[in-house]
């Protein structure tokens, strides 16, 4: 494809109108539509939130009659069942639309191919895999679910630049400042489930809620506590705040019943999975979360439950902040605690990095897979 090829100018705009979907759309993907009439943009659309109009028939509306003989530029293939909504093939359909650029095929083993080519037969121009590698970049949650059954596993975790999370005492507030901070909640804002160790919540008592000053509308995430045995205070904001906002605990299968009942009186979902060397067994927990409509999993820590989602292999990207402080404290404890690796050579390896400064912090963000989904 040309670079003045004004297909992927008009992708282009579809793809940031698909991100402001960002947070609110899953289990569905984010997808970010355009229809162009006489080479101008007459409407734009985005998928805004999960069981509402789709990003083409949010365009097409938008539009108006300028939609007649115009061409829709969309990130996704539209879809062609009926759901929560109708299918958008036939919102393109009835409005007249002359041409359809697609960005990627819809991922989904169920209805691959179905809305392109019901389009062909219907007598409509249709060009698909302009930007698809961008196009499914941003929804890698997406198409991991629908086609393994697993969430998404986002590690994060805020560092010293020696890579320490906390002091010998257990101190951490506040290691990074406020920018990083405030971005460490929008990530949180976005994600289905977010996941500690107990041992975080027994030093820290987080409320592992997402909070964003000036934003009215955002969802929260499902907090969730690994917690082998049932050890979570009864006083805990955790547990203090569970009727208002969710909190799941896993634990072991010989965690005491007892305290299983005191949980769910506070309506606390506990649910009991087989343990590995006394702790909660992460594939078994994906596959759990994945039933349960858990489409995206943030891990905050600590250092073991995060080492542990890198030596399972099931770790997909990670954010990491690092603050220009050194503690260098042999007893300082550290953001991720996993295997011995005796050679340079059996390093994890990143992909993809990013960075950005975030006041006085670097966050580095990365795929701890090669390829995308």
């Amino acid at each position: 494809m040309a670079l003045s090829d004004p297909d992927i100018f008009f992708m282009k705009k579809a793809l940031r109108l698909a991100a402001m979907g960002a947070g609110m759309t899953s289990p569905n993907p984010l997808v970010g539509a355009v229809v162009v009439n006489g080479g101008a943009i007459a409407g734009k659309g985005y998928h805004r939130e999960f069981g509402g109009p789709h990003a083409e028939v949010n365009a097409i509306a938008d539009a108006g009659s300028e939609a007649r003989s115009g061409v829709l530029y969309v990130t996704l293939e539209p879809c062609n069942h009926y759901g929560h909504t109708p299918p958008c093939t036939k919102a393109i359909l009835d409005a007249g639309i002359a041409r359809v650029v697609i960005g990627m095929g819809d991922p989904n083993p169920g209805v691959t191919g179905g809305g392109a080519e019901v389009l062909r037969q219907a007598g409509i121009e249709v060009r698909a895999g302009v930007l698809e590698r961008e196009c499914r970049a941003i929804n890698q949650p997406f198409i991991k679910y629908v086609t393994t059954g697993l969430p998404y596993v986002t590690l994060k975790s805020a560092a010293t630049l020696d890579g320490f999370i906390a002091t010998s005492t257990g101190e951490s507030k506040w290691i990074t400042g406020e920018s990083a901070r405030r971005f460490a909640h929008v990530i949180r804002s976005r994600v289905d489930g977010i996941v500690v160790g107990i041992g975080t919540v027994i030093a820290d008592d987080p409320h592992l809620t997402a909070r964003l000053p000036g934003k009215k509308k955002y969802r929260q995430p499902i907090r969730i506590v690994l917690d082998t045995d049932l050890r979570i205070p009864p006083g805990s904001r955790l547990v203090q705040t569970a009727s208002s906002s969710p909190v799941w605990i896993v634990c072991g299968p010989d965690a005491p019943e007892a305290r299983e009942e005191v949980l769910r009186v506070a309506g606390i979902r506990v649910i009991r999975l087989p343990a590995v060397d006394g702790t909660v067994d992460v594939p078994g927990l994906l596959k759990e979360l994945g039933q349960n409509r858990i489409s995206s999993l943030l891990v905050e820590g600590g250092g073991h439950v995060l080492g542990s989602f890198i030596e399972s292999g099931y770790a997909d990207e990670f954010y990491f902040f690092y603050a220009p402080k050194i503690l260098a404290d042999p007893e300082g404890v550290s953001m991720l605690s996993g295997g011995p690796r005796l050679k340079i050579a059996d390093c994890v390896k990143a992909h993809g990095i990013n960075m950005r400064k975030l006041g006085e912090d670097l966050l580095i963000n990365g795929r701890l897979r090669e390829r995308l989904y």
